[in-house]
């Protein structure tokens, strides 16, 4: 959930600070880009682990020992607020980024999807597709059912959606057999609404709105988060006003060859700052 439990948590914080978001990998770029779409006078620093990606295959207190180091290596940059775009640590670590932050708001990509899918849903019918860990952890269906107990979840595990948006294959007729045949009990179960649970996800968007048809409402949970920031910073009074601020900052523990045409694939454009920092170093 978001960490906004009193005004405290805004105490000090400055309107042109940068906006701190972490993930395991390159995910969390669709979280950057929602946004810079939404927001576009906010700095963005962000962090991807790419040296320690997956974490969704990790021990749970190794996923919190990287949430806890993720979330320290951001504070370094003093933000206004952190956000976990990692579902896994979303699901199993928010805790511990929050105690971390030490009084920063902290938002995670589970209770913002999770809370737009249950104002939206027009039926309580709402399916939720992710990785492996995240829809094991259920944490997905125990916020939606948190705010809408009468919601009827169903969940789906989506493995190869990920390495197929890597690969950019975004419309290959492979990616639309697998959607197919992962997205049919969802289909049967007559779901009005589908959660991308997974930041990668949203890539394939077109895909999966095709396959489950124009009657189910989509939503991306990063486009949630981007929301959920908005809400936050304007009930804080920390929106930045300066259209004249530094420019972005993407940090990261590994750069593989093909990072940049991952990073320009989730992005829309090609960051032309990389730091790589390496884990040992954080």
């Amino acid at each position: 959930m978001t960490n906004l439990s009193t005004p405290k948590s805004f105490e000090g914080l400055q309107s042109d600070a940068p906006i701190g978001i972490f993930d395991s990998g390159v995910g969390g770029l669709t979280v950057v880009r929602r946004i810079m779409e939404r927001l576009p006078n906010e700095r963005i620093v962000y962090f991807g682990d790419t040296a320690r990606v997956p974490y969704g295959t990790k021990s749970v207190p190794t996923i919190r020992k990287y949430a806890a180091e993720d979330t320290a290596l951001l504070l370094k940059e003093s933000p206004k607020v952190i956000v976990a775009a990692c579902n896994t640590v979303s699901a199993l670590a928010l805790d511990i980024v929050a105690q971390v932050a030490n009084g920063i708001p902290t938002i995670g990509v589970v209770a913002a999807g999770a809370r737009l899918a249950a104002e939206r849903s027009p039926r309580g019918r709402i399916g939720v597709i992710g990785t492996e860990a995240t829809i094991s952890s259920g944490a997905y269906y125990d916020a939606i059912k948190h705010l809408k107990p009468t919601a009827n979840v169903f969940s789906k595990a989506c493995p190869l959606f990920v390495p197929l948006a890597e690969e950019g294959l975004l419309s290959h007729l492979a990616t639309r057999l697998i959607a197919e045949d992962y997205l049919s009990e969802l289909i049967t179960q007559e779901i009005d609404t589908l959660v991308l649970g997974c930041t990668h996800y949203p890539l394939l968007r077109n895909v999966i709105a095709d396959v489950v048809g124009k009657s189910v409402l989509i939503i991306d949970s990063a486009e949630a988060v981007a929301l959920e920031v908005e809400l936050l910073l304007c009930a804080a009074r920390l929106l930045n006003p300066n259209v004249h601020h530094l420019p972005s900052k993407f940090i990261v523990s590994d750069l593989p060859t093909k990072f940049n045409r991952i990073a320009e694939c989730f992005l829309g454009f090609l960051p032309q700052h990389i730091e790589v920092i390496f884990p040992d170093s954080h």
